[in-house]
C-alpha cells in the first residue's frame, strides 16, 4: 500500500481530517528531496556552530518570547480574506504550524523550492498572534480577551494606517538574515490563500558575537533599551508575562503590543549630552541612573539635587515608565529599525517596540498612560503604528498553534 503524502494543496483544498491523517503519516524527510547540510567553517570558534543551532519549536509556550532576542527581526501583519471562516482557520494554521516546525529545526518545509536555504536555522524562531480579526473569524465574538483590541487614542500617536492593525501576527526571527528571508518567504507564501499582507516591519540588534551574551542594547538614539526587564527564567517574568487565568486556550500564552516609534533624530543630534541625559533619567555611557553608578542600581527618585530638585526629573523617562510592582511589569523585546535616508540624508529610524504582558490592560495601559501624558522623550519620539495581538501556547509535537481555539 502506497504511503500518503501531505501536499500544500491536500491542506489549501483538502478537509482539516484528511490534512491531519496526511500530516501524521509523512516522514519529515518524505515531502522533499535530501538535504546534504553544509560543512562548518573551520576555526573551530563559536561563530563555527552558530548557523546551525536550533531553538525548540513545540512546548508550552510559543518560541521568540523568552527565546535570548536574535539579531534580526520581521513583523508581518495580514489581514483575513472575507470568505475565510473557522474551519479555514484550521487549515491554515495547521499548515503555518507545520512550515514553522520543520524550518526552524533546519528542515525545508513542504515543497520547498530552496531546500539548501533551511539548513542553517540559525536561531530561528516563528511566533503566532492573532488580532481581533482573527478572534471574530474563530467564533469569539463577544467572548474574546478584552485587552485584545486596539489601543485607545493617545496625543502623542500620528498612527499610520500602514503600520497598524492586523488580523494575524508573524514574528520571524533569525540570527542569519538569509536564513530568515527564506523562511518569510516561505510561511507567506502559504498564508496568501488565506490572508493578504496589511504590514511588514523588520528591525535589527547588535549582531550575535558582537558583544557578550546578556548585555543590555542599545537603541538608535544612543541608549541602552530595556535595563529593568523581567528575566526569562525567574517567577517574576512567568507572573508578568504568561497568562495563567482567562480563555483556557490562551493560558500558556500571551499578549503583544506592537509599536512602531520613529526617533526624530535630526532635533535629537541638537541636544547636548546633559540634555540627553536629563531627558532619560539615565547617563548614556553605561545606563546607570542619575542618582547611580552602574546600569543595574536602583534609582533613586527621592534623591534632590543642591537647590531642591528631583536629581532624577518629575518627567523623566525612567520615572514615567517604572513600575514598582514586579508582576505588572512589561517585557520588551526590542528591534531598531532603519529605513534609509530621506532625499535630504534624514534618517528615517526608530524603534519596533515589541511589548509582552499577561494582560494589556492591567500592565501595558497604565504605563503607555503616564508617558503619553508628560514624558520628555516625547519631544524626540513619535508613535505612527500600533498592533495588539493575543499570542496562544505552544503546541505539543502532534499539535499546532491555535489547536485549543479553533477545535
Amino acid at each position: 500500500m502506497p504511503e500518503p503524502r501531505l501536499s500544500r494543496r491536500g491542506l489549501l483544498a483538502g478537509g482539516a481530517a484528511t490534512a491531519v491523517g496526511a500530516l501524521a503519516a509523512c516522514a519529515p524527510d518524505q515531502a522533499v528531496p535530501p538535504v546534504v547540510p553544509q560543512p562548518a567553517p573551520a576555526s573551530g570558534g563559536p561563530e563555527s556552530s552558530a548557523g546551525a543551532a536550533t531553538e525548540p519549536f513545540d512546548g508550552l509556550h510559543q518560541a521568540g518570547i523568552a527565546t535570548a532576542p536574535q539579531t534580526y527581526g520581521v513583523f508581518v501583519g495580514l489581514d483575513l480574506r472575507p470568505e475565510v471562516d473557522r474551519e479555514a482557520l484550521a487549515r491554515m494554521m495547521r499548515l503555518l504550524t507545520d512550515d514553522a516546525r520543520r524550518l526552524t529545526q533546519g528542515r525545508p518545509a513542504l515543497a520547498d523550492t530552496e531546500p539548501e536555504l533551511a539548513v542553517l536555522p540559525a536561531r530561528l524562531t516563528v511566533t503566532f498572534g492573532f488580532g481581533p480579526g482573527f478572534l471574530t473569524a474563530a467564533g469569539l465574538t463577544g467572548r474574546a480577551p478584552e485587552a485584545v483590541a486596539p489601543l485607545p487614542a493617545f496625543a502623542i500617536d500620528k498612527l499610520r494606517k500602514e503600520w497598524s492593525g492586523g488580523d494575524l501576527l508573524l514574528q520571524i526571527c533569525a540570527d542569519d538574515a538569509l536564513t530568515l528571508a527564506h523562511a518569510l518567504r516561505m510561511v507567506v507564501k502559504d498564508a496568501r490563500s488565506f490572508a493578504k499582507v496589511r504590514w511588514i516591519q523588520r528591525g535589527f540588534r547588535r549582531g550575535a558575537y558582537t558583544q557578550p551574551a546578556g548585555l543590555t542594547q542599545r537603541n538608535v538614539m544612543g541608549q541602552l533599551d530595556g535595563t529593568v526587564n523581567p528575566v526569562p527564567g525567574t517567577p517574576e517574568f512567568d507572573r508578568a508575562v504568561w497568562v495563567s487565568d482567562g480563555p483556557e486556550w490562551l493560558r500558556g500564552g500571551t499578549t503583544l503590543v506592537l509599536r512602531r516609534i520613529r526617533a526624530e533624530m535630526e532635533t535629537w543630534d541638537a541636544v547636548d549630552r546633559v540634555g540627553k541625559e536629563f531627558t532619560v533619567g539615565r547617563r548614556l555611557d553605561n545606563g546607570a541612573p542619575l542618582t547611580g553608578r552602574d546600569e543595574h542600581d536602583e534609582a533613586d527618585f527621592e534623591k534632590l539635587n543642591a537647590i531642591g530638585f528631583p536629581v532624577i526629573s518629575e518627567q523623566a523617562h525612567i520615572r514615567r515608565a517604572h513600575v514598582a510592582d514586579p508582576n505588572l511589569r512589561i517585557f520588551r523585546r526590542v528591534y531598531n529599525y532603519d529605513e534609509g535616508l530621506t532625499s535630504e540624508g534624514h534618517a528615517d529610524s526608530g524603534l519596533l517596540f515589541a511589548s509582552y504582558q499577561a494582560d494589556v490592560s492591567r500592565q501595558f495601559l497604565p504605563i503607555q498612560r503616564r508617558l503619553a501624558e508628560a514624558d520628555l522623550l516625547n519631544e524626540w519620539t513619535t508613535p505612527i503604528g500600533s498592533a495588539v495581538f493575543a499570542v496562544p501556547p505552544g503546541c505539543s509535537p502532534n499539535g499546532w498553534i491555535g489547536d485549543a481555539l479553533l477545535t
